[in-house]
């Protein structure tokens, strides 16, 4: 990784806390403006997810049926996203695809304690509005929801649209 890359890196995790925290900040703090933080961090995230998956498409072939579609967003999306390959993407072959990365970038920073686990949904909700967003331009439309069991891991359970 040249010095061009670790910038990037450290520009893009910057970006993503002071815009967590701007919208967090900007809240009263009640369980309801909570969930509309979420909501609005999943909305940003699926917008630029939308984005981001035409710009990588436009030279590719045309993909064969979701589960092509799901191994494109683990590898070529995901690495030029956050610099790496999902760890793990599992599916029950009914429309339910579970991305797992053990060593997610956006939440590393964060310590591995217990009481930093209530925080880390609100880390991860650009990332769930980044994949929606990306498989909706792909013609899927999908539910993801985002799990922590221990820090920096986290799992994304992806809902597929014919299964909701």
């Amino acid at each position: 990784m040249n010095k061009q890359d670790l910038a990037d890196e450290a520009l893009f995790l910057l970006l993503h806390n002071e815009i967590v925290s701007c919208v967090y900040k900007s809240s009263e703090q009640g369980d309801a403006e909570n969930g509309r933080c979420i909501t609005k961090l999943e909305n940003m995230g699926f917008r630029v997810g939308q984005g981001l998956i035409e710009r990588f498409t436009k030279d590719t072939a045309r993909f064969k049926d979701e589960l092509d579609i799901m191994k494109f967003v683990c590898k070529d999306f995901w690495t030029t996203v956050f610099k790496k390959q999902i760890d793990n993407l599992r599916t029950n072959h009914q429309g339910i695809y579970v991305l797992q990365d053990n060593k997610f970038r956006l939440i590393t920073q964060m310590s591995a304690g217990k009481q930093y686990m209530e925080h880390a949904p609100k880390y991860l909700a650009f990332t769930c509005g980044l994949i929606r967003g990306g498989l909706s331009n792909l013609g899927i439309r999908s539910i993801v929801t985002a799990e922590v069991s221990v820090m920096p891991a986290c799992e994304y359970m992806t809902l597929l649209d014919a299964y909701f």
